[in-house]
């Protein structure tokens, strides 16, 4: 009691200390190392102290912006303080809590530190750049809102004022909100003209009154809009142009290019003949009311006209539309009015994509009926560069078309040639001529799957002829050498062709299972399958098929251990003086099926009195929780069921009825020999007696199904264990049914042990029915697809394992 109330009191005490706070108060943004306050003055504390009683800081929902200096107990800066960051809303106030914590004994010391403001940050804009777009007919006096700027200090450090740049057009008016905040608003001085400033850039400035003040700029652009006060304007009133005659039908004479300062569809300009303008001249020239281009319209003869006049206007498409006026005058000169011409001598329509380089195509001749320079003329070939063709001169106005680099048809089929020739006549004239030139496939591409290994999953029980997967490969040539044909490479497994287990269609690949697969005899195959092109000589290619089978959940489980007649009940015979966790049967059952459709677990279906038995749902042993009172009914009766953990589950019951017995009894119904647990001090020696019994138990039971087998015709197959699993397989005489005994060494030696208690052991001998014989099996793991029904079906003639090593 007494050190209760001392822990009060002392408790009390430190809590009195904590109670007083020390406040002090920085500027923000001091250098590491800066002293803030003596606290051991300030504390009354003993310099000496501090390390003695291990003084620390401890610093409230924040960083260690702070340390104590042990040696003069000062409070000194650790790290530069940004009040702005502590200190997230913009109050005028910011503390930073700490508690100076002293050991031996506890005090507690509480500090506010409050931080103080300085001017380090700029007013900011929250937006650098405003665009205002101001018509030119805004009268003068008209406001703009512009967007304010923000300064993270607060008080006299925040912002206090707004410049603008000079401008003779533009002002600010600047207005206080109710919390202090300052806002600005742009004013219009005097009326806009586009045409002489069409865009007006200013700078507005953002001044806090911090000492030495700080501040932020942000760009305002005023986008004047136009209105239609401009006419349209021609470079000169008179314009003059010289046009050969004979000028193609589309060639361009001139183009006009009027301006207009307005903008928009302001200056959106029509360009059209005035009344002016002679139908003819019209006739043979087209005006374009968009672009003002000017081009030939019809045959320009000399000497049926020297020159002609145009008379064009150009109108802008505003609400009141404004135009402008100018004079055309075309003169005809008498130049070069015959083309070239060219000729195709010898011409090969088609080659093969491998002929070999300077291979001829075709002999081209060219002339030309005008003289001197005009009949002067030169063969190119358009886009030469990207062609793998060039052009040889042989001899006075003939050329050679020849191949200038190797061809491949998978990657142009066909080539537009065209031949230009030119004189050199002023203007040039020219003419052209193309030829197409068709590239025939060669068989030099081999078929190319997507893929190179193909992995596909069966699942076991599948119907014969059932769709596999569908293989497909590309070839880049054409016809034959395109057409591809797919078949099974050859290859055995124990003397069976992969062509009897999996067919494929030779045209599309469709791969097909031949026969039923079954998880349990088969687990995978591996082979190749090619694809052949049909060109001479064929090309092929090959993709490895991976087949993988999958387990179906197709095997109930079946009881091998307690042993009974199939629909009969097992019997069991315990002492009524069995003891609580006696082990009074164990059910074994098996699944042929593997991993999850091959777990088998046990559960009480019916039960007499379920206080009595318990069952253990993994290993199937069935034991006593208590031990018969003299209320218990003499014979239990228990159905248990092995449900393996397949989708959809199977399962399987059997029934076992255990009959208690008075102790004196045991012998006489259950033949049971009690020994004297001295006589055996060894349990090897016992485990040589049960494995010797099981051992010709196992002899006995070979024998008679020797004998059977001699009298009898060889029954229906026995449906094989999976692989890499210990079975036990009953063959049985034909008066019982399909129950099944399958037992093994080590559920025999568990039996042994179970029946051991109180120092005595007991052998219990089994009842073996009439005509069953027994042999164990050991089933090896699978070895692959190469493993067919013979080989797993040979190891069932093996000999019985011995007994357990």
């Amino acid at each position: 009691m007494a050190l209760k109330c001392a822990s009060v009191f002392t408790f009390i005490a430190l809590w009195g200390f904590a109670l007083s706070i020390t406040r002090y108060s920085v500027p923000e943004e001091m250098e590491a190392g800066s002293f803030v306050a003596n606290l051991a003055a300030d504390l009354s504390l003993d310099i000496r102290s501090l390390e003695e009683r291990n003084a620390k800081l401890d610093v409230v929902h924040s960083k260690n912006y702070l340390d104590i200096n042990k040696d003069t107990g000062e409070l000194i800066i650790r790290e530069k303080i940004d009040r702005e960051s502590i200190c997230v809303t913009k109050t005028t106030s910011c503390f930073l809590k700490m508690d100076v914590i002293l050991s031996n004994p506890v005090r507690i010391f509480n500090i506010e530190l409050e931080i103080m403001d300085i001017n380090d940050n700029a007013p900011v804009f929250r937006r650098k750049a405003m665009h205002l777009d101001v018509s030119e007919a805004t009268p003068p006096g008209e406001r703009f809102s512009l967007t304010n700027a923000v300064d993270a200090d607060v008080g006299a450090n925040s912002v206090k004022t707004y410049y603008l740049s000079e401008s003779k057009y533009f002002s600010i008016d600047i207005q206080t909100g109710s919390d202090g905040s300052k806002y600005v608003d742009l004013v219009l001085n005097v009326n806009l003209d586009r045409e002489e400033h069409a865009v007006h850039n200013l700078i507005l400035t953002a001044v806090d009154g911090g000492v030495p003040p700080r501040s932020g700029t942000a760009s305002i652009i005023i986008n004047v809009l136009d209105i239609n006060d401009n006419a349209p304007l021609f470079s000169q009133s008179v314009f003059a142009v010289n046009v050969s005659e004979n000028s193609a039908v589309g060639s361009v004479v001139m183009t006009l290019n009027a301006t207009d300062l307005d903008e928009g569809t302001n200056a959106q300009l029509m360009y059209s003949y005035t009344l002016y303008t002679s139908e003819k001249t019209q006739e043979l020239f087209s005006l374009d009311p968009h672009s003002g281009e000017i081009k030939v319209k019809g045959v320009i003869d000399y000497e049926d006209s020297q020159n002609f006049e145009m008379y064009i206007q150009a109108q802008d498409r505003g609400t009141n539309p404004l135009s402008g006026h100018c004079k055309v005058m075309v003169f005809v000169t008498d130049l070069n009015d015959n083309y070239p011409e060219v000729t195709i001598k010898s011409l090969k329509r088609s080659l093969a994509e491998d002929v070999s380089v300077r291979t001829l195509i075709a002999v081209v001749s060219v002339s030309d009926r005008d003289s001197g320079e005009n009949g002067e003329v030169k063969l190119t070939l358009d886009r030469q560069e990207t062609l793998p063709f060039l052009l040889s001169k042989s001899s006075e106005g003939y050329y050679e078309l020849l191949v200038s680099k190797p061809l491949d048809r998978e990657l142009i089929s066909k080539y537009d040639i065209t031949l230009i020739v030119t004189d050199r006549g002023l203007p040039p004239l020219s003419e052209n001529e193309t030829i197409t030139l068709e590239i025939l496939d060669v068989n030099d591409n081999a078929p190319m799957f997507s893929q190179s290994f193909y992995t596909i999953h069966v699942v076991e029980n599948n119907p014969p002829g059932a769709l596999l997967t569908s293989l497909s490969a590309l070839d880049p040539d054409l016809n034959e050498n395109q057409y591809l044909v797919y078949f099974i490479m050859e290859k055995e497994i124990v003397n069976t062709s992969m062509s009897m287990l999996f067919s494929i269609n030779p045209e599309n690949g469709d791969l097909y299972a031949l026969k039923t697969f079954d998880y349990e005899r088969e687990r995978e195959f591996l082979f190749h399958i090619e694809a052949r092109d049909s060109g001479v000589p064929p090309l092929s290619s090959n993709v490895t098929v991976h087949i993988v089978i999958q387990d179906q959940n197709d095997n109930t489980p079946s009881i091998v251990s307690p042993w009974r007649v199939h629909g009969s009940v097992v019997e069991e015979v315990i002492p009524r003086s069995t003891e609580k966790g006696h082990l009074v049967a164990k059910v074994v059952a098996i699944d042929a099926d593997s991993e999850q459709n091959a777990r088998v677990t046990y559960q009480l279906l019916q039960i007499s009195d379920s206080t009595l038995f318990s069952l253990d749902q993994y290993n199937g042993e069935i034991r006593t929780t208590r031990m018969f009172s003299h209320r218990d009914p003499r014979q239990q009766r228990l159905v248990v069921v092995a449900k393996d953990n397949g989708e959809p589950a199977l399962s399987a019951t059997v029934t076992i009825k255990i009959s208690t017995v008075e102790h004196s009894m045991t012998f006489l119904e259950t033949t049971e020999l009690p020994l004297e647990y001295e006589v055996f001090t060894n349990l090897n020696l016992y485990l040589v007696i049960g494995l010797g019994a099981v051992s010709f138990l196992l002899l006995i039971t070979i024998l008679v199904i020797i004998v059977l087998k001699c009298q009898k015709p060889k029954p229906k197959a026995i449906k094989i264990p999976p692989a890499n699993r210990n079975s036990m397989i009953s063959q049985r005489s034909s008066t019982i049914a399909d129950s099944t005994l399958i037992s093994s060494d080590a559920y025999w030696y568990s039996l042994f042990l179970a029946e051991t208690r109180k120092g005595k052991v007991v052998m219990r001998q089994p009842i073996i029915p009439k005509g069953a014989g027994y042999f164990v099996s050991s089933i090896p793991r699978s070895i692959g697809p190469s493993e067919t029904t013979d080989s797993r079906a040979s190891t069932l003639e093996q000999e019985p394992r011995k007994g357990l090593q």
